[in-house]
């Protein structure tokens, strides 16, 4: 019982060192190296205290620790360089309470919140700097998407409607925040990065955001300019590429079980891809690109068009399944993959969780819907961009629909690979 005690004390003098480094380095007069060691340990001994004189304890320790951190700052507003700042009480309250939640809740949550509080205290600079880069937009796409996942999404029924009973509108927007998050998260990353990406970055950023707009994007960049076009192909390879990646990422979400058997032959086609663009980016010269204005991808509009696809695949892939069996599913796959994979995708995994469909002809279907979407794609370069560029994507995209081909019909049907599963 002794030995535990000191562990504890051990483990909660060495979160308020760790704390205490942090704000003695940033050079807090209020508390450092030394105070917040002893904070952590009274709220520790207070823990203790508390689990045979009741929790009182702790409240009269937070009031006794914020009545002296009150005094302290009455005393430091008379200097000159007295800063109004509230960091470092707040810290110090919250790792008094860490202290306490060592001895009356689990080892492990107390550490990773200590820790976590010298990250964001050493993170300052970073975090100021990205919010000052943060504009209206950028904020408005970030509440646009707290209105869709956290005000629309709690409130929609979770329970199905509809032919074919498939319409359940909790889910259909589950996945509309799956695809609009993971949008987002490109779409800052695009913030972050964007203006300074070279080709390769442009095209993951590409990929993550929208891998087709980049298509259209870039696309359009040549026409009436062949010295870009060695480039726009290899942006708009790297971010079909990087779609293949996500897709495999929406199935890992939505269909965790099925990934032994879905992700490999996805995977073996991603690889090609990943070896066709190594040998282009070396061919392609010294030059580099920038990436294109790229749209806010949290809009409720763009929200409500990809639901609406979705449940549109749902209704169609349940109709083909019913009236045409298996092979009517590899029809509704060529046709929704043309404009976008994502739905077709995360429709045939929500079947494949749900067991309605085997993951060895889910991830056919997924495959397929990817290898249309790659030909819509080179049609839309051959639209909108100039000659060159369409043959070097045609080439490409004809080399990864060739062994994309191969692998549908050379896969094992029973093979899987069992660290996925682990």
């Amino acid at each position: 019982m002794e030995l535990e005690i000191f562990e504890t004390l051990a483990i909660s003098l060495g979160l308020g060192l760790l704390v205490g480094l942090q704000r003695q380095h940033d050079q807090s007069q209020l508390a450092g190296i030394r105070t917040f060691p002893l904070i952590t340990l009274f709220g520790t001994i207070s823990g203790f205290l508390a689990q045979d004189f009741g929790g009182w304890i702790i409240a009269a320790g937070i009031l006794g620790l914020a009545a002296l951190m009150a005094v302290a700052n009455i005393m430091r507003s008379k200097t000159p360089d007295f800063d109004i700042g509230l960091t470092t009480e707040a810290a110090a309250l919250l790792m008094f309470v860490v202290g306490a939640y060592l001895v009356l809740g689990q080892t492990t949550v107390a550490v990773a919140i200590g820790a976590t509080v010298a990250v964001l205290l050493h993170l300052k600079e970073t975090l100021h700097g990205i919010v000052a880069k943060i504009g209206q937009s950028d904020l408005q796409a970030i509440m646009q998407f707290v209105v869709i996942s956290l005000v629309v999404l709690p409130v929609l029924p979770d329970r199905t409607y509809g032919p074919y009973n498939v319409l359940n509108p909790y889910n259909i927007w589950l996945m509309v925040v799956l695809i609009v998050g993971l949008g987002l998260l490109g779409y800052f990353a695009y913030k972050v990065f964007g203006q300074k990406s070279g080709t390769v970055l442009g095209g993951i950023l590409g990929g993550l955001i929208s891998s087709t707009a980049t298509t259209v994007s870039y696309a359009r960049r040549t026409k009436g300019n062949d010295t870009s076009s060695m480039l726009a192909a290899l942006v708009i390879f790297i971010a079909s590429a990087v779609s293949l990646l996500r897709v495999i990422t929406e199935v890992a979400v939505v269909a965790p079980d099925t990934l032994p058997t879905v992700a490999p032959p996805l995977a073996a086609v991603f690889l090609l891809m990943l070896v066709l663009g190594v040998v282009m980016y070396l061919f392609k010269g010294g030059d580099h690109d920038t990436m294109p204005e790229q749209g806010n991808p949290a809009q409720l509009k763009t929200a409500l068009v990809f639901g609406a696809i979705y449940a549109a695949v749902m209704l169609a892939t349940a109709f083909a399944k019913d009236q045409l069996g298996s092979g009517g599913l590899y029809f509704v796959a060529i046709i929704s993959g043309l404009t976008d994979v994502d739905a077709i995708t995360l429709s045939t995994s929500r079947l494949m969780q749900v067991g309605d469909l085997e993951p060895a002809d889910g991830w056919k279907l997924i495959l397929v819907a990817a290898l249309s979407n790659l030909a819509f794609k080179a049609g839309l370069v051959g639209v909108l961009g100039n000659r060159t560029v369409f043959g070097k994507v045609a080439m490409l995209f004809g080399v990864v629909l060739a062994g994309g081909l191969l692998v549908l019909w050379l896969w094992p049907e029973d093979f899987q690979f069992p660290l996925l599963g682990a």
